[in-house]
């Protein structure tokens, strides 16, 4: 369901749009009260909001339309859909007669970039329903308060736009960076003062016993079964919500100071007109992560003039350095390992299969560092040597594609006419279009 046409509410100077809202919770009432405020400052009776079927159904097909694995249950969103009726009814007469009870949690490992391995938890399918459910519930109470240079997980909001101002941050002259970094941020929020925040703004009790709840789920793993001591498990729905909460106060804080901050969950960055300015933002960052029981990562957090070089920050990928918006290196090494991925010389799989599963990854990358200022053509050379092996390779000759003889045999103009996505072309002729 879409929300109700209702005006635009502002958020200091900030039009806001409430499009977004989901209709089977929010009201026209309702959502003139996020902009009016509501009495006592605080959001009662959402809990029959959250079981209404509609509410659910509409839960299950942003869950469906997401994805993801099956949970500790081994219930896939598929087996679920098929009897998705009888089970959305089941789970809300559950949660209307407080039957509910929220599952452990799955956790797996994903490869990082740099060889290490980042812990990811699963809900169960129904779990990560009832989370969502609660999420169309408490979002736009939270969107109503929080500040306009946060645009981590938030509706109309993203990465480009945290670095589209980070860019013209500098450009005002604001070279001067604060590039901090929190340890283990999610894993380590104190669970006491995170439901601390949610209560100031919300009196429903049921609706804050379920987070309560998913604070204190079992996590399961091969290595066994365990309790977390603190923090919001990442990957649950509920988490990145969670997370903009506790750090509102920080986003509040420092524009009370007049320092221009841009954040994207737990990844920020202080752009400041003088070093001494940047110092002092960076005390301020330090009293208010003690204050919270976080901390910040010593070796990842730092103070330097990004116009010179060895003194830049790297933020969503990009780095900023020297008057200059790379692409970090992390991010090419990533992309490189995707596509060795796709490439792989006893595939057997035809050049134009191979280039019909390649182009779509790179014009999808290509749509967000189209930005920097170079490292693009190293990333077609590479893409066709891998290409230029998997041929040698169909024919029964070894090698990897380096030699001068391949790149006579099968130029660049070869895999341009068979349809490969250059990024190097694409980027000159949207300079030229400018």
């Amino acid at each position: 369901m879409t929300a109700p046409t209702v005006p635009e509410a502002r958020q200091g100077a900030e039009a806001r749009d409430w499009s977004w809202v989901e209709g089977s919770v929010w009201t026209e009432r309702m959502v003139s009260a996020l902009e009016n405020g509501v009495k006592g400052g605080k959001w009662y009776s959402l809990m029959d909001k959250v079981y209404a079927p509609a509410t659910l159904t509409a839960a299950f097909a942003k869950v469906r339309s997401n994805g993801g694995a099956a949970g500790v249950d081994g219930e896939s969103v598929e087996r679920f859909a098929a009897h998705a009726e009888a089970y959305l009814a089941e789970l809300s007469r559950s949660l209307c007669t407080g039957q509910y009870r929220a599952a452990a949690i799955r956790r797996v490992e994903i490869a990082k970039s740099d060889g290490g391995k980042r812990p990811l938890g699963i809900p169960t399918v129904k779990d990560r329903i009832v989370q969502t459910a609660v999420k169309f519930a408490l979002e736009p109470i939270l969107e109503a308060r929080f500040h306009p240079r946060s645009f981590g997980f938030r509706p109309g909001r993203g990465a480009k736009d945290a670095l589209r101002e980070v860019d013209r941050l500098i450009k005002s002259g604001h070279c001067y960076v604060v590039d901090a970094d929190l340890k283990s941020y999610f894993d380590t929020i104190p669970r006491d003062r995170l439901m601390a925040r949610l209560e100031a703004l919300v009196s429903d009790g049921r609706v804050l016993d379920l987070v309560r709840g998913w604070l204190e789920q079992d996590v399961v793993s091969e290595c066994g079964r365990w309790t977390p001591a603190g923090g919001t498990p990442q990957g649950a729905v509920i988490s990145p919500l969670l997370a903009n909460l506790y750090l509102h106060p920080l986003d509040e804080r420092m524009s009370e100071l007049g320092l221009s901050m841009v954040r994207y969950a737990d990844d920020f960055v202080v752009l400041c007109s003088s070093m001494a300015e940047a110092q002092g933002a960076l005390e301020t960052i330090r009293t208010f992560v003690n204050e919270n029981g976080l901390t910040l990562h010593p070796a990842k957090t730092h103070v330097g003039d990004c116009r010179l070089r060895d003194q830049g920050f790297e933020f969503l990928g990009y780095r900023f350095e020297a008057g200059r918006r790379l692409v970090r290196k992390k991010s090419l090494i990533a992309l490189r390992a995707k596509i060795r991925a796709k490439t792989g010389r006893a595939s057997g799989r035809s050049l134009a299969r191979t280039i019909e599963a390649l182009n779509p990854m790179l014009k999808g990358w290509f749509g967000y560092f189209k930005h920097a200022s170079c490292g693009l053509k190293d990333i077609d050379a590479f893409t066709r040597r891998r290409l230029r092996a998997m041929l040698r390779k169909q024919e029964k000759r070894p090698g990897c594609g380096a030699a001068p003889e391949d790149r006579w045999r099968w130029p660049n103009a070869f895999f341009a006419n068979a349809g490969l996505f250059t990024l190097d072309t694409a980027w000159r002729c949207a300079r030229n279009s400018r």
